[in-house]
């Protein structure tokens, strides 16, 4: 019963997620910006699907049960959850599930932007992971964090060739490495 209150409790803040990433990228269009990557898109949504069919498979399927790690595992969860919003605060307008860059944008570099340079891809990474860790589907864990690994591999240097071309993301940058 838990599995399923958690479940659903996430796949609801994934569908709002992706509401929210709509209204933005109508925001984001009208002002001028342009969609970079959207080829690869389209697998990265099947991928995030997958993992949830492949995860409630796995633990209905083997009859997997809560880890007796569970309140570990769910205290990093909770608090990976409050990192993800803190992303999406700090983006505000600039969050998406695509790569929506808008030229002449000073890039975000507050909240967690403070100190990474892609703070909701290790949210997302982490999550992909620990989620079915909580229900000891192994597999999934396994399986979706190589897969997950494979999509940023193609995914973040999109992303930042296209803000590097149009936005102060080199000079932002540069000003982290000189701090550090």
């Amino acid at each position: 019963m838990l599995f399923f209150i958690i479940i659903f409790l996430v796949i609801i803040q994934r569908i709002t997620e992706v509401f929210i990433a709509k209204q933005n990228e109508k925001k984001m269009l009208a002002q001028g910006a342009y969609e970079v990557g959207a080829s690869h898109y389209p697998y990265m949504v099947t991928l995030h699907v997958s993992f949830f069919i492949c995860l409630i498979a796995e633990v209905l399927i083997f009859n997997r049960g809560i880890s007796p790690l569970f309140p570990l595992f769910f205290l990093i969860f909770i608090i990976v959850q409050a990192l993800r919003i803190w992303c999406l605060r700090s983006l505000g307008s600039f969050w998406n599930t695509k790569i929506i860059i808008l030229p002449g944008a000073h890039v975000v570099t507050k909240g967690p932007y403070l100190y990474l340079k892609h703070p909701n891809y290790v949210v997302v990474c982490i999550e992909i992971a620990l989620l079915p860790l909580i229900f000891q589907a192994y597999i999934t864990a396994i399986c979706f964090t190589l897969l997950n690994l494979a999509m940023l591999s193609v995914r973040i240097p999109l992303e930042e060739n296209a803000l590097m071309e149009v936005t102060n993301y080199n000079e932002e940058f540069k000003k982290k490495i000189s701090a550090s």
